[in-house]
């Protein structure tokens, strides 16, 4: 048959019998399946829950065998095959919940017929369909069902068992009986309510944890982001001005000499066209180091932004303001020690700002992270560059939780990748902490050799 032809059958079925296939298709896809899906071990108790169901599953072996047998009339072995299908439910609901609700409720289905035909009108009134032991391993069986499934085919599994116990007991019926339908489908939809909440306890718990996690890193893409466009600005400070500096030079030289030949005009035109087209071209770099998105180039610092506001045309920091940088920290209530070796030298804008901003960065650490502690400071100046280290003692008293921990030590790693440099963060023995980074004046990217005159902190904290 054409798909056309299927298309038309389909759509000639009258309304309600297209919500009656809907239905029965549900039904199929959600319960007609030997899908496994194990019951996991438990947080704290492991195996636990697996032992108790196991040993629940026995109980209902010998009581539902003895219940068949002695008071429903039920042969021996067809008693205990229907008891042992009920147990054996139990069990692999541990491991495959919706086929095991098929074994659990073809069980109670078999019993119900055999005792119904062992039933005299005046004879001993057995509890039916459902024997107290059958109640019990069902119970325990759409518990399991309700814990991982979903609460559609928790509610389908508990809809067709009830379906199931009307129709034996309502409809079929038996001559001589003590009814315990009502109560083990009010029993059942407790049970399943209950698995079902408690479902969806362990999802929000397993949802909470991911957002955490989620946010954390969001956290951490932002602080990177940030300092990518602080770094951003200060890079477009420090190389623009000098750029702006080469064009209006080379534009106003030729005024300065008299009678300036054609090739040494076309030479500076040509310096003044270069230098406006590396300006150009810094921007539009800048603007993507800055762009949250680098597909959109939307900027990071836009209006509405985290670190939106912030002067972009404030002087620029270098090592000349350590001193003024310590004194601050020292008033906020740390101890700080200083110590420059080595012959100063001029740094390229870059590697002072960006020293300037590791030790900002690391006293803050210090001040929120090791409240109590002493920090030292030392400015290493070498022929290729200069190395920074900060060391701090072990902390006097525990620091309250800070959710930005470790995101400093990123803008850190930002700014020394940028430069071609190393840095090294790591705790020390006596429970303090050392950062130490060496930024290269010339752009290599290879710490300078050991150096006798570095100065390395003794145990004691002394300076």
């Amino acid at each position: 048959m054409s798909r056309v032809g299927q298309v038309r059958r389909r759509g000639s079925r009258p309304r309600g019998t297209g919500r009656i296939g809907r239905l029965l298709t549900v039904l199929h896809d959600d319960l007609w399946t030997w899908r496994a899906d194990p019951l996991p071990p438990s947080v704290w108790l492991r195996w636990f829950p697996h032992g108790v169901v196991c040993l629940a599953a026995l109980g209902v072996l010998l009581g539902d065998a003895a219940q068949l047998g002695d008071n429903g009339g039920v042969e021996p072995g067809l008693g205990f095959v229907i008891a042992l299908s009920q147990a054996g439910a139990m069990v692999g609901a541990l491991w495959r919940p919706v086929a095991s609700w098929w074994l659990s409720l073809a069980a109670m289905l078999v019993g119900a017929f055999a005792v119904r035909a062992e039933m005299i009108v005046d004879g001993a009134k057995f509890t039916w369909p459902w024997p107290a032991a059958g109640i019990i391993g069902h119970m325990f069986v759409l518990l399991l069902l309700s814990l991982r499934v979903r609460t559609r085919v928790s509610m389908e599994a508990l809809g067709l068992t009830a379906l199931a116990t009307y129709l034996v007991q309502g409809v079929v019926g038996a001559p001589n009986y003590q009814p315990t339908g009502q109560l083990a489908v009010i029993l059942f939809a407790v049970v399943v309510v209950l698995g079902t909440a408690l479902r969806g306890r362990r999802e929000a718990r397993a949802e909470l944890v991911q957002q955490t996690s989620l946010t954390a890193e969001e956290r951490a893409r932002r602080t990177v982001l940030e300092e990518r466009s602080r770094i951003a600005r200060e890079l477009h400070d420090v190389v623009a001005h000098h750029m702006s500096v080469i064009s209006i030079q080379a534009q106003v030289a030729p005024h300065l000499v008299q009678d300036p030949p054609d090739e040494l005009k076309e030479n500076l035109a040509g310096i003044r066209e270069n230098a406006l087209e590396a300006l150009t071209e810094l921007r539009r770099v800048l603007g993507v180091l800055r762009s949250e998105d680098p597909e959109t180039g939307a900027p990071l610092d836009a209006p509405g932004k985290p670190g939106a506001g912030t002067a972009p045309h404030a002087p620029q920091p270098t090592l000349d303001r350590i001193d003024a940088l310590v004194e601050n920290t020292r008033a906020a209530g740390l101890t700080v020690s200083v110590e420059v070796s080595g012959i100063r030298r001029a740094l390229p804008p870059g590697v002072e700002l960006s020293a300037y901003r590791i030790v900002q960065e690391a006293l803050s650490n210090v001040l929120r992270h090791a409240p109590g502690a002493r920090a030292w400071v030392h400015l290493t100046h070498l022929p290729t560059g200069v190395r920074v280290e900060v060391v701090n003692s072990s902390p006097v008293r525990r620091a309250s939780p800070s959710p930005g921990a470790g995101h400093g030590l990123l803008g850190m790693r930002e700014r020394v990748a940028m430069l071609g440099g190393t840095l090294t963060a790591h705790s020390l023995p006596d429970g303090g902490y050392q950062v130490s980074a060496f930024l290269p004046a010339d752009g290599t990217d290879q710490p300078p050799p050991d150096d006798p005159n570095i100065h390395y902190y003794p145990k004691d904290g002394s300076a």
